[in-house]
């Protein structure tokens, strides 16, 4: 017990000291940024040691914490006359009192908290001292609204999804409040990873990368906007028809995460054709891309702002969710599984997301794993022939025949693989 207090106590009153040291770094970079009194600080890196300390003899001395309270209220009156001195002198900075809070807490935190509990606050407290360059970076790059979105996301995801009831709703509707609002953190939390990726990371991308990144958020939307681009050109670029196989080559990808979030059971029997047809797409987009001329692998093309955590997409897709679901349901029970696997063609040509997943959260009578991976197999194949035709089309019909040759074949390739099930 000895030892471990003689290690506390050194252990507070390092970082105490370290801290100390980097705040005084800190500001004396402000003071020469803003032409700030460096005289008006709280002390030096000693007296942080001390803070430290105090707070941790007072946290072991008094089992009830009272002493450690009696601190507190001292040293904070302490700080309240420093930062009225602050502000007479026009300066209303408060790192220094919120700093000499947190130094004083490491007392308590190695007391009551495991010790990476302190080193983890330390790291987070030098992180943030030194983090201002990232933050003028950020404050250019991020948009307002975004941080505004992404909170409203956040406030779905963490507050009423744990609230929404996981009873079924009724044999008409063959799933839960809890599963529709599920589908939709789920579904808008990747694409946002695909969106972040294109909006910051990769600001400017090449085709074949476009592709890739796109298809992660969409691979139908990537489709259109490559076929558009492929309009104003005047010869084929195999870079830009490789981008377009690649972004089918992520619905693959995206179907396999699906299915292993929202129901692992059919992953055993659709993982491998998942699997295959991913594989294949890639090696065709690789085929494709070999035929590039150097001229066009530098090509670039803006990515979209469209922001997938907006409230409005969330909200259409849980309705078009809950749609589907009562469709799939009405199908099922009349037609069977033929009719399941008709539906699931026929919804290729739309947003096959909601379908995918109302198969895979609702619970059909009479529908066996095999056939939930068939119908899933042969939404992606009338997927496909709808970005070959998104392609032809958008393209003015001409530029992208390479990836439509290679769009048909695989969604040839990917029904026969359904309809094996």
């Amino acid at each position: 017990m000895i030892q471990q207090q003689w290690f506390g106590l050194i252990l507070v009153a390092v970082f105490g000291f370290i801290t100390g040291l980097e705040m005084r770094e800190y500001l004396q970079q402000r003071a020469l940024e803003l032409k700030i009194d460096k005289k008006l600080t709280f002390g030096t890196s000693r007296t942080y040691t001390f803070i430290a300390i105090i707070g941790y003899i007072f946290t072991i001395l008094d089992t009830t914490k009272l002493l450690y309270l009696i601190g507190l209220i001292v040293i904070s009156l302490f700080l309240a006359l420093f930062y009225f001195k602050k502000l007479q002198t026009n300066h209303s900075h408060s790192i220094q009192p919120l700093m000499v809070l947190l130094v004083y807490s490491y007392g308590a935190i190695v007391v009551l908290l495991p010790l990476w509990m302190l080193v983890l606050v330390f790291v987070i407290i030098i992180f943030t001292l030194n983090a201002k360059p990232l933050e003028l970076h950020l404050t250019k790059i991020i948009e307002p609204n975004e941080i505004f979105t992404l909170a409203k996301f956040l406030l779905l995801m963490g507050v009423i999804l744990p609230l929404m009831p996981h009873q079924q709703i009724s044999d008409i509707i063959p799933t839960s409040p809890y599963k529709i609002w599920l589908t939709v953190v789920i579904i808008s939390a990747i694409s946002y990873i695909g969106y972040l990726l294109k909006r910051y990371i990769f600001t400017k991308q090449g085709y074949f990368l476009m592709g890739i990144i796109g298809g992660v958020y969409s691979s139908t939307a990537t489709t259109i906007v490559l076929a558009k681009k492929a309009k104003s050109l005047k010869n084929y670029d195999h870079n830009l028809n490789a981008g377009i196989v690649s972004a089918t080559g992520m619905l693959y990808i995206r179907l396999f995460v699906l299915t292993t979030i929202f129901n692992p059971d059919i992953i055993k029997h659709i993982g491998l054709p998942l699997g295959l047809m991913a594989v294949l797409t890639f090696a065709a987009a690789f085929i494709v891309k070999r035929h590039a001329k150097k001229s066009s692998k530098n090509a670039m093309i803006e990515t979209t702002k469209s922001n997938p955590l907006e409230l409005q997409v969330a909200l259409v897709f849980a309705t078009l969710f809950m749609v589907m679901t009562v469709i799939t349901q009405y199908v099922v029970s009349h037609y069977g599984h033929v009719g399941l696997n008709f539906l699931s063609f026929i919804v290729g040509f739309t947003d096959i997301d909601p379908f995918v997943l109302s198969v895979l959260t609702g619970h059909f009578k009479g529908i066996t794993a095999n056939q939930v991976s068939s119908a899933i197999l042969i939404a992606a194949a009338s997927d496909n022939l709808l970005k070959a035709t998104y392609a032809y089309f958008f393209s003015g019909r001409k530029n992208t025949k390479p990836a439509i040759f290679a769009l048909l074949i695989l969604s040839a390739i990917t029904l026969a693989l359904g309809l094996l099930f």
